[in-house]
């Protein structure tokens, strides 16, 4: 019997041994307490409380308080939640016939661990996955221009950019299509994955919070998840009485970055109903060398939508509209430099729905539908003429079934299929007209000991692709991929606060269209790239080893990963030029990731504390040694944090080793130190929070340059500036 024969009976048994065993009814117990909020202590009216393994939730009432009876007796997770305010965690146990007591401090900031979705498709504390999170006040912080503007730097993270407008996560050395993007769980039908000038239209100013798990998540979200999932979360879960709004606004110098955001909820004891809107420009950046033309963004974006939560039963329907305009910087010593912009648009309807908190086996259960229709257009600037026109219409379906938690067991299983409609016409209509269909089941199942937790967990994912034929003047056949996907991880409490986490991994990948079927000139990827149509399907097994450690004046992560990845599908120049671009040809062979990430804070005062982080990738074709394209250097950062009542200073030093593992055509970059500080203060009152922000970034101005740019040779980073932020949150 194979390996992966053994891992489905493995999993069969675990899914069988978790449905629960009826035995004698016990005495059930109470919990109570407050929440109040941080500085000023006032009574947090309209917070959710909520016991993660029951799904059951309280909101509290005018003095803070909530209450639950009728717990079964047990150790619990309880989370007090407010709208756009990090999660407060509590481990709580409930006795035979006992009561207990659980009082929460809604602070404005992330500290210790926080309840993410992303790992596990579910609530999760201590997830055995690595997880970052980001939440609204610490995104709007941020370079909101683009996502991997607004992540660059955390633990694991680079940005790939064609310009501001364009960059995107990269994670652990993975781009493209290895990182998924998503939104409340779903796929975003954009195409930021095919080319380094295409971006990710998220809304970042009207974002609950941001969530980045790395390491393969395919099991739950699917074979584009080999290197991680980035979702972008906005809320909406539950009915509350009564009105919440937000509204941001924000200013930067260097390139006159200005804009604003604002939404509102509005809900009674069953129905909620909310709406979003932004907008944001910016101008072209200056670096020490001067300034980046054609480097400018614009965009805009709303949502509204209305969801119905009369008990057990829930359902939300969510549109959601959001259009960009940014420059492709070019090379100014060039005399027939193209100038060129993109509109990316696109349209998002998604309705989503189940039941919970049932008294069955299956627990409850979660649906979703999305559909988006994409389009962007490349324009050349002077003439105003589309050189070529991308449309991507998508729908996504999933259905997650959770299992009652019995004992120490608990798991979830579902499915999820896309059918994607893809078409591009001009000068860069690279591929023909394709339809892909995908569909595939999964299942997760979980036991815990009194120091242990136990994961595994597998997918079957089918993909095929049937692109126009006669469109491009060589063979484009149907193809079809078939893969399995399973893990394996483990979390053992070590000490108070410590834990040792292992995972195993082997995970599939089918090629992507534009790796099969792309045939010319592509600017955005710097190459005249030549697809192979009779790509295999990627394999890939990994190793992801951690330490952690969170206590009141102590938080620590250490992790190692390894991945080895065979017929790994890269571009790769044959030397030749075809219409200015080196010749690139989508080809195969083994590959081999591996790195570390270290993070270490130190508290050396109640109210200070010392931050640093580190992270290093090597990656390379294992058989000819040759390192691979567009890896981050090693990275580090390195600050302080000052937090006395609504008061937070936090000076830091950014810095980057020079990269000199270079691929075959690939430029090497120096080494930098960037000193940026942040300061806030933030006003609470009962219902009111209020928080001004000043970040000063790239302080001495210094020149420097982003390994994984397509445009570094001519367009540094930014140079010197000041970014400015105003929020306002009614509870």
């Amino acid at each position: 019997m194979n390996s992966r024969k053994i891992f489905l009976v493995i999993l069969t048994s675990a899914l069988l041994s978790s449905l629960p065993v009826f035995g004698l009814a016990q005495a059930t117990g109470t919990l109570k307490g407050t929440v109040t909020l941080e500085t000023s202590g006032t009574p947090a009216h309209g917070a959710t409380v909520t016991i993660l393994q029951l799904k059951r939730s309280a909101e509290t009432d005018d003095n803070g308080a909530f209450e639950f009876q009728n717990i079964p007796p047990g150790t619990y997770d309880v989370v007090a939640r407010m709208d756009r305010v990090p999660d407060s965690v509590q481990k709580v146990t409930i006795t035979s016939g006992g009561a207990a007591t659980a009082d929460f401090q809604m602070r404005l900031r992330v500290i210790g661990e926080q309840v993410t979705v992303t790992a596990t498709g579910g609530d999760e504390v201590n997830s055995i996955q690595p997880v970052t999170t980001l939440t609204s006040g610490e995104i709007v912080e941020k370079n909101t221009q683009s996502l991997g503007d607004a992540l660059q730097g955390e633990l694991g993270v680079a940005k790939r950019t064609f310009g501001p407008g364009t960059s995107r996560p990269v994670i652990r050395g993975f781009d493209s299509e290895r990182v998924l993007v998503l939104q409340n769980g779903d796929r975003t039908g954009t195409l930021g994955s095919q080319s380094g000038d295409h971006g990710e239209p998220i809304d970042l100013l009207n974002l609950e919070k941001l969530e980045v798990v790395r390491g393969p998540a395919t099991l739950l979200y699917g074979s584009s998840a080999i290197g991680g999932v980035v979702n972008a979360i906005t809320g909406h879960e539950s009915a509350h009485e009564g009105l919440r709004a937000f509204l941001t606004a924000l200013g930067s110098t260097n390139n006159w970055q200005g804009g604003g955001g604002g939404g509102l909820e509005y809900g009674t004891k069953r129905w909620l109903m909310w709406g979003n809107g932004s907008g944001q420009r910016a101008g072209d950046y200056d670096t020490p060398l001067g300034r980046v033309s054609n480097s400018y963004t614009q965009d805009a974006a709303g949502s509204a939508g209305f969801g119905y939560y009369p008990g057990k039963r829930f359902f939300s329907f969510d549109y959601t509209f959001d259009r960009k305009r940014y420059g492709i910087p070019f090379d100014p010593t060039e005399d027939d430099a193209e100038i060129v912009f993109l509109n990316p648009r696109r349209h998002g309807i998604r309705f989503s729905g189940g039941v919970r908190d049932l008294e069955s086996p299956i627990a409850g259960a979660q649906f979703s539908f999305q559909y988006n229709d994409y389009k962007h257009q490349e324009i050349g600037a002077i003439e105003n003429i589309v050189n070529t026109e991308f449309r991507n219409k998508s729908f996504t379906y999933r259905g997650v079934f959770d299992e009652r938690k019995t004992g120490g067991w608990s798991g979830s299983f579902g499915f999820w299929g896309l059918h994607r409609d893809y078409k591009s016409v001009g000068e860069e209509a690279l591929a023909p007209p394709t339809k892909q269909n995908a569909f595939a089941v999964f299942g997760l199942q979980k036991i815990d000991f009194e120091r242990m937790t136990f994961q595994v967990g597998a997918r079957f994912e089918h993909n095929g692709y049937d692109p126009e034929q006669g469109v491009v003047d060589r063979e484009t056949p149907k193809r079809s991929f078939n893969g399995f996907s399973g893990a394996a991880g483990i979390r053992v409490a070590t000490w108070k606060g410590g834990a040792f986490v292992a995972n195993y991994t082997h995970s599939y990948r089918a090629p992507a269209l534009e790796e099969l079927y792309n045939l010319g000139p592509h600017p955005g990827n710097n190459a005249f790239e030549i697809g192979d149509p009779f790509l295999d399907r990627e394999r890939a097994d990994g190793v992801d080893l951690a330490l952690r450690h969170s206590s009141t004046r102590l938080r620590a992560e250490l992790n190692y990963f390894y991945y080895h990845i065979k017929d790994f599908i890269f571009l790769a120049p044959t030397g030749e030029e075809e219409d200015g671009l080196i010749v690139a040809i989508n080809t195969q062979d083994t590959s081999r990731y591996t790195g570390a990430e270290a993070r270490l804070d130190i508290g050396l005062h109640k109210n200070i504390w010392l931050l640093s982080q580190l992270d290093y990738v090597n990656a390379k074709l294992t058989d000819t040694n040759t390192p691979l394209p567009r890896i981050p250097p090693l990275h580090g950062r390195i600050g302080f944090e000052v937090d006395y009542k609504g008061f937070r200073f936090n000076p830091e030093a950014v810095m980057e080793k020079d990269q000199d593992r270079l691929f075959p055509t690939e430029t090497r970059t120096g080494g930098y130190t960037v000193f940026n500080v942040n300061a806030s203060y933030t006003f609470v009152q009962q219902h009111v929070a209020q928080t001004i922000s000043m970040s000063g970034f790239n302080l001495g101005d210094r020149l420097y340059r982003n390994h994984l740019s397509f445009i570094k040779e001519f367009a540094p980073e930014i140079g010197r500036g000041v970014r400015l932020t105003y929020s306002l949150r009614f509870f």
